[in-house]
């Protein structure tokens, strides 16, 4: 769910700028699933950028606090989020932990790190939602060990409607500053894309598995 159409565009606007989001319909990249796509998206690149960084930071952290007030803890799904995650718990001035894919086959084991207590309420980051299934992974490991999920927020989705149909399968409240639909919006108001790019990447969305140029 978007709650500022202001900061949807110009979060969309900023990835594009430093080719976070990069929309080649001529050649499609293609992702790790082995979907053909006009679209590609890193948000680690934001880390690289202080003022860009800064702006995401501040946004999440104000969404957290306008959704959740503040909870005990704020947690980073690795790897991709556990930048941005601790950023936003540093903002907030509270204790960051991160969740791995799976536990570590050596040492303590660990799949969550940091320090979580049971009970703990716990807002979960992420930098890029796709269908959803590695973030509720996360989520779930964060259950089991007796954390308290008051919701989540991320950078950006593609808003898929199987991360949709996951997220409520698992009743957990997804936010993002910016999605796939603003992102197109702003690309063509500001002629990042032409007529025929628009109607490759609406095209797109509509069955983004089966797409094929």
């Amino acid at each position: 769910m978007i709650l500022n159409k202001d900061t949807a565009k110009k979060t969309a606007e900023l990835l594009l700028q430093i080719n976070a989001i990069k929309l080649n319909p001529e050649n499609p990249f293609s992702w790790a699933s082995g979907w053909k796509s006009p679209i590609y998206c890193d948000n680690r690149i934001i880390l690289s950028y202080p003022q860009i960084r800064n702006y995401v930071r501040e946004e999440i952290a104000k969404q957290v606090e306008h959704l959740y007030g503040k909870p005990d803890v704020i947690a980073g799904v690795a790897t991709g989020a556990i930048g941005i995650g601790m950023l936003v718990a540093d903002y907030l001035g509270l204790p960051f932990i991160y969740v791995r894919p799976e536990a570590k086959s050596h040492g303590r084991q660990n799949q969550i790190e940091g320090a979580l207590e049971e009970n703990q309420t716990v807002v979960v980051i992420e930098d890029l939602i796709s269908t959803g299934k590695s973030s509720l992974n996360a989520v779930k490991a964060l259950e089991d060990s007796g954390a308290k999920i008051k919701g989540m927020l991320a950078i950006f989705t593609y808003g898929f409607d199987v991360a949709t149909s996951n997220f409520e399968k698992h009743n957990l409240e997804l936010h993002t500053l910016s999605d796939y639909d603003h992102l197109i919006e702003q690309a063509t108001e500001t002629n990042y894309i032409k007529e025929d790019q628009y109607n490759t990447l609406i095209e797109w969305k509509k069955n983004p598995s089966e797409w094929q140029q």
